[in-house]
């Protein structure tokens, strides 16, 4: 008899509608989603205990936390919220001219990234006065699809292909924006729909719309270069065809630096990207996996099972959170072979 799929702990009072992000504190067991459902809801991961809700004025497409008592949160009519996990409050923090797509907190700088559909990358420093409150502005080449940074970098995937790369130490609060350093067109052949910027910095993992996922590197020399590579996943036969799914999601384990993909099919993959492996897989969860994130010590792993309506208007799963509890063996790296 084949062995139980082990998907995780189901989490109680999940989002009633699409499930945009999930993200664990780098301080406790905090958990935060965000949805469609025009709600952040709060969680003790470890728990399996719902710790409250924080009504939106519109869906919520992203979210970040600063600590565990403040988070931000970016939504489809433009508003950049401030949220107050000890209240179950938010406030205004700043607007963009339409929907804000993906928001990041860089705790060295103490500033809000975020990026929208209004082709903007904009920087908030939630500690100005309210009329300098945005820091810079930055001018893209098109909508903000998924964004990645480390403490130095700031990698953006665009509409068109586009990937900009930014060094954020020339990022100077109320001077002129910085110019991308680098601008490149995705190594994939389909439009960009994740990325994640390994620990190290050195470079990110990007993921498309076709089931491709491409390890790429910021340094621009040929022996740093040598080393990018695409793999497919994310992909199975159906009816005798090969069907491609998008990779939703890719999350980077804290501690050994291998890493998750979710895609549209329901499956994750866990990969040793440095030896270019894959460590295990889980398959597969309800609904498409949307959203990824890893505890502060790599033990835990939340998905986001929820449809992202890549098929169209079809019969679907509900939308659920899992909490899996993750082995050592399923995200360690492999030993390289002599």
């Amino acid at each position: 008899m084949a062995a139980p799929v082990v998907l995780g702990d189901k989490l109680v009072s999940p989002p009633t509608d699409g499930i945009s992000g999930v993200k664990f504190s780098i301080y406790s067991d905090l958990l935060i989603a965000s949805s469609w459902d025009k709600t952040v809801r709060l969680y003790d991961g470890a728990q399996n205990i719902a710790r409250g809700v924080i009504e939106q004025q519109a869906p919520v497409l992203d979210i970040c936390l600063q600590d565990d008592t403040c988070g931000f949160s970016g939504s489809l009519d433009g508003q950049v919220k401030r949220l107050s996990f000890q209240d179950l409050s938010s406030s205004p923090l700043g607007y963009h001219q339409t929907a804000v797509r993906c928001i990041q907190f860089l705790p060295s700088r103490g500033l809000v990234l975020t990026g929208s559909w209004d082709s903007t990358v904009r920087a908030w420093d939630p500690r100005a006065p309210p009329q300098q409150v945005c820091a810079s502005v930055i001018n893209l080449p098109g909508k903000v699809y998924t964004m990645s940074c480390t403490n130095s970098h700031l990698v953006v995937g665009t509409s068109e292909r586009h990937v900009l790369i930014f060094d954020l130490r020339k990022l100077v609060p109320g001077g002129p924006p910085p110019q991308p350093d680098q601008i490149r067109e995705s190594s994939l052949k389909f439009q960009t729909r994740s990325i994640s910027c390994f620990n190290d910095g050195s470079g990110y993992a990007l993921g498309s719309v076709e089931g491709r996922v491409a390890m790429e590197y910021i340094d621009q020399g040929p022996e740093a270069q040598a080393n990018k590579y695409a793999f497919k996943c994310h992909r199975r036969q159906e009816n005798g065809n090969d069907v491609a799914y998008p990779v939703h999601a890719i999350a980077f384990h804290p501690g050994y630096g291998t890493f998750a993909t979710g895609g549209g099919d329901g499956v994750i993959n866990f990969w040793d990207g440095a030896n270019k492996k894959r460590l295990f897989q889980i398959d597969r969860y309800p609904n498409t996996v949307s959203a990824l994130s890893f505890s502060r010590d790599g033990s835990m792993l939340a998905v986001a099972s929820s449809y992202t309506h890549e098929r169209g208007d079809v019969q679907h799963a509900g939308d659920d959170i899992f909490v899996r509890r993750m082995q050592d063996v399923e995200v360690r790296p492999k030993q390289r072979k002599q």
